[in-house]
């Protein structure tokens, strides 16, 4: 990528696709009995961070942000906070959104446009 300088962040997301995207996840949350909601967090981040570009001083978007998230990770670093939910009567719930967070930009890289 050419030497450049960020100005700000944009991002493709509107409310149509996120209103179906919540839409579709909440269909997910029923069918797998609640468990979906522990994946929801991923596909949240992943969309957000996916629509996402880099804009430089002229406006120009430079940069695209890519969250490389699989399943299988997915599903094993939700099933370890299910667990300690249940332990902790839901309170790891509310920690687990920050580490999906964390987790998700970990697996991010920056694309050319």
């Amino acid at each position: 990528m050419n030497d450049f300088s960020i100005k700000k962040l944009d991002t493709d997301l509107d409310a149509t696709g996120a209103l179906g995207h919540v839409i579709l996840w909440f269909i997910i949350m029923v069918v797998t009995l609640g468990f979906g909601a522990f994946l929801f967090p991923y596909a949240f981040t992943k969309t957000v961070i996916n629509k996402t570009y880099l804009v430089d001083a002229q406006g120009r978007r430079v940069g695209r942000l890519k969250c490389d998230l699989d399943l299988g990770s997915q599903i094993g670093h939700a099933i370890i906070w299910f667990i300690l939910s249940i332990i902790t009567f839901g309170f790891a719930y509310l920690i687990y959104f920050y580490k999906v967070f964390q987790y998700a930009i970990k697996k991010t890289t920056v694309e050319p446009v």
